[in-house]
């Protein structure tokens, strides 16, 4: 009898030791699952450094938005395909290609629809220095906002901020090599060919003529990058400001880039004829020995970015250069 009693006691014994092992067991599986699950949905941030300043953002980056100009030339050379970016009357620019092929139109470039950009849910806005206050404020509460900004000089920081959220730094150092390579050929070149000469680019917006301070649009890659020199005018100016034909006939450069679109002259379609067929505009040095270049890079380019610049340097190759 008392063997039998043993028996079954530990029989009983052993299958209870079983029982409480697989249910212990199955209780560490649901407490590491909702650990990991609770560990993928707690939100994890890195810190990235811009021009000085320091930004929180998504450790993990998967939609960003491209809420200036600068910032969609830097996504189209780095091959991202940004979430939301801005549009002219719903489209992109030509010159792009297909690089906003996903991107929905967030509205006007200087106040993006907060609302849009809230059905977007982007994990980071790349927006411009040009935002007023009330926008910045806007937009980040939204997501973080990083101003991209739109000094001309700033555009190696601009693209490495890009390529560091998209792990395309490598391509960005590429893509600066191989630009300070160009402009080190061109530049040898040039090497005493110009000396004495004024090259100058202009602007033709709302049928007024535009010239940019040194820093801005394209004149970094003619008086920074390539050492040419800077006119008295162009030193003088603070930003965009608007020349007549007088004063330009009156700077009288030996070489004469124009910008001109027809989406910005929409009022004043023929303002580029109108000043070819003035006797000032004849006047010109760079007229009379054909020195005028009319939209040698595409006159919607924003001047200051790795695209801009590297599509302007080969322009200055094959003219300048020349």
């Amino acid at each position: 009898m008392n063997k039998k009693f043993l028996a079954l006691f530990f029989s009983s014994l052993l299958v209870i030791t079983a029982l409480t092992a697989c249910a212990e067991q199955q209780t560490s599986k649901q407490v590491s699952t909702e650990d990991h699950k609770s560990s993928e949905n707690k939100q994890t941030y890195q810190t990235i450094t811009y021009l000085g300043k320091k930004y929180k953002v998504p450790a993990k980056v998967d939609k960003i938005v491209t809420a200036s100009q600068e910032a969609m030339e830097d996504a189209a050379v780095l091959g991202v395909k940004p979430d939301g970016a801005i549009a002219t009357a719903g489209e992109y620019p030509q010159y792009l290609g297909d690089s906003m092929s996903k991107a929905i139109p967030i509205g006007d470039k200087m106040q993006p629809s907060t609302e849009t950009l809230l059905k977007i849910k982007p994990d980071v806005i790349l927006g411009t220095s040009k935002f007023q206050p009330n926008v910045v404020k806007s937009l980040n509460s939204v997501a973080p906002m990083i101003p991209i900004s739109h000094i001309s000089t700033n555009w190696k920081a601009n693209l490495l901020v890009l390529a560091k959220l998209t792990g395309k730094t490598k391509k960005a150092k590429s893509i600066i090599k191989q630009y300070d390579t160009e402009v080190a050929a061109v530049k040898k070149q040039l090497e005493g060919k110009l000396d004495g000469k004024t090259v100058l680019i202009i602007r033709i917006r709302g049928g007024n003529i535009f010239i940019y301070s040194k820093d801005i649009y394209f004149n970094p890659v003619l008086y920074s990058d390539l050492g040419l020199e800077v006119p008295a005018e162009v030193q003088a100016a603070t930003s965009q400001e608007m020349i007549s034909l007088e004063k330009l006939a009156q700077m009288n450069p030996d070489y004469l880039f124009v910008q001109f679109d027809k989406a910005e002259n929409s009022a004043k379609p023929e303002a580029l004829k109108d000043f070819q067929k003035n006797s000032l505009w004849k006047s010109m040095k760079a007229v009379k020995s054909g020195k005028v270049y009319i939209n040698s890079v595409d006159p919607l380019e924003a001047g200051g970015t790795a695209l801009s610049k590297t599509d302007f340097i080969k322009v200055l190759k094959q003219t300048l250069a020349q």
